[in-house]
């Protein structure tokens, strides 16, 4: 009995010994000591330690959104630049020297119709500088909006693209070769660049430069911050192009639902024209006074600044930003 119970007493000995030794030495051999040495050495908590890294990233990507707003900024529009965003490539004398010829064929018709030298040298002026930079702002406008269309499709091949392992370069050389014009022409502008040793960053903030539009500013924002700070790529293109699209279905309910308020402006807007018109038909005598007395030629005067006021007012009231 007594030996029994030494060795159960033994036993017991053992079993404290044993864990008096795993409590001991299992920090120093699984590296938990050496990391809490560590830790202790730096002064700074795990926690502390993965707050200050978020705030290194959001302090570089706030860095590169600065970067590209400077360059942005920096950034002059020439007559070059409107030549591309038109989709024209002109050079500058061969625009000079069309708007010239404009100026002349239409200052030639309205001298031929009214006789008038004045009015002529008036309309030759407006034809040469007016006619073909509102021509340019046309062209400029309808490729904008066609590009802005295709757009959300260019970034959903780069998004499958990525996740099916292509490299983003690859994936725009695809956008160049496959994609609807204006996309496929400025996307391979941007391969072009970057065959030349332009980053791809900056290559695609040129191409905002020609189609200046918050979409693809946007899209070269996203590129730099991934570029210059790292990050899921192809998500950050996912929600780009999710955004894009509701951006797309907004603009589509603005503008059917303010169909009603421009059928009503247009109608306002050409009613005095068409009662002139019927008086002018019924009586001319009577709607002749007003432009053929001083009091009549006020009253015009006034009435078509206040009418191109409301014009005014109304589309303000009516055209959205989105």
């Amino acid at each position: 009995m007594n030996a029994t119970g030494a060795s159960i007493a033994a036993g017991l000995a053992a079993v404290a010994a044993g864990g008096i030794a795993y409590v001991l030495l299992m920090p120093l051999l699984s590296g938990e000591r050496r990391a809490e040495q560590r830790v202790k050495a730096l002064g700074t908590p795990k926690a502390a330690i993965d707050r200050t890294t978020a705030i290194n990233r959001r302090e570089q990507v706030a860095k590169s959104l600065k970067e590209i707003e400077a360059k942005k900024a920096t950034t002059k529009i020439t007559l070059e630049t409107r030549l591309a965003r038109a989709g024209l490539d002109w050079s500058r004398q061969k625009f000079f020297v069309i708007s010239a010829l404009v100026g002349l064929v239409v200052g030639a018709l309205v001298l031929i119709v009214s006789g008038d030298m004045l009015v002529g040298a008036g309309a030759a002026f407006a034809g040469a500088f007016g006619l073909p930079r509102w021509w340019l702002s046309f062209l400029q406008k309808r490729r904008v909006g066609k590009f802005v269309v295709e757009l959300p499709n260019a970034i959903d091949v780069v998004v499958r693209g990525i996740r099916s392992g292509i490299p983003v370069g690859d994936c725009l050389r695809i956008i160049a070769r496959e994609s609807q014009e204006p996309v496929r022409s400025e996307f391979r502008m941007a391969i072009e660049a970057q065959t030349l040793g332009v980053p791809m960053s900056d290559a695609i903030l040129k191409m905002y430069e020609r189609v200046p539009v918050n979409d693809v500013n946007f899209f070269a924002i996203v590129i730099g911050i991934q570029a210059k700070s790292g990050g899921n790529l192809s998500e950050a293109l996912s929600n780009l192009s999710r955004v894009l699209r509701e951006r797309k279905k907004m603009v589509g309910k603005v503008q059917a639902m303010s169909m009603e308020a421009k059928a009503s402006a247009a109608i306002i807007a050409c009613l005095p024209f068409v009662v002139t018109l019927l008086t002018y038909l019924s009586s001319p005598d009577y709607i002749s006074l007003l432009w053929t007395t001083q009091i009549g030629r006020l009253s015009l005067l006034g009435s078509a600044i206040w009418m191109v006021i409301g014009i005014f007012t109304m589309k303000k009231m009516i055209n959205f930003d989105i």
